[in-house]
């Protein structure tokens, strides 16, 4: 089992010879919706599953995994080659580098990205604490209190408790 890369300028050359080539795209639904590469699957990368991922028969071919940037398709690899896939690739730089060197893409609806709904979901909690502490009760504080050692710790295990959460809300499935 080895963990590969590939540019997105090998992965056109590739394509051109294997158009059915297994490409996994790693991100949440909503991101995929948004912008893929054509000929791309979508499976999130907290689902990614040997069967999922084979069908339950063990596949002889490499498996490309790619994402936004390519850090959680780096990710995928690694967990992937732990579920036992024998050759697994990662698209070096993500979507966004394939679609800098002109891969072809399918767009759809424009969606917010995770990311951006916890910077939008931590700063209203955090904007509305602090609003309800100076005017109602000074105990509103703990709320922006609260979010902030939610970030710190974010930060600092690079998980995001706030992120699972957002995952599990209609609009992200």
């Amino acid at each position: 089992m080895t963990i590969g890369t590939i540019t997105p300028q090998g992965l056109r050359e590739l394509l051109s010879r294997q158009p059915e080539l297994p490409l996994i795209d790693v991100r949440m639904p909503a991101e995929y919706r948004e912008v893929h590469l054509a000929g791309a699957r979508n499976v999130r990368f907290d689902r990614l599953s040997k069967e999922l991922l084979c069908g339950g028969e063990d596949r002889p071919e490499a498996t490309y995994f790619i994402c936004k940037a390519g850090k959680r398709s780096l990710q995928a690899c690694q967990k992937a080659a732990k579920l036992g896939l024998p050759e697994v690739i990662n698209v070096d730089g993500g979507t966004e580098a394939c679609i800098e060197a002109g891969l072809p893409v399918q767009r759809g609806e424009r969606a917010f990205a995770l990311e951006r709904q916890v910077r939008i979901a931590a700063g209203s909690l955090i904007v509305v604490g602090s609003v309800l502490a100076v005017t109602l009760n000074p105990y509103w504080a703990l709320l922006p209190t609260f979010v902030g050692a939610g970030l710190v710790y974010s930060g600092i295990s690079d998980t995001c408790g706030m992120g699972a959460l957002l995952t599990k809300m209609p609009w992200n499935r």
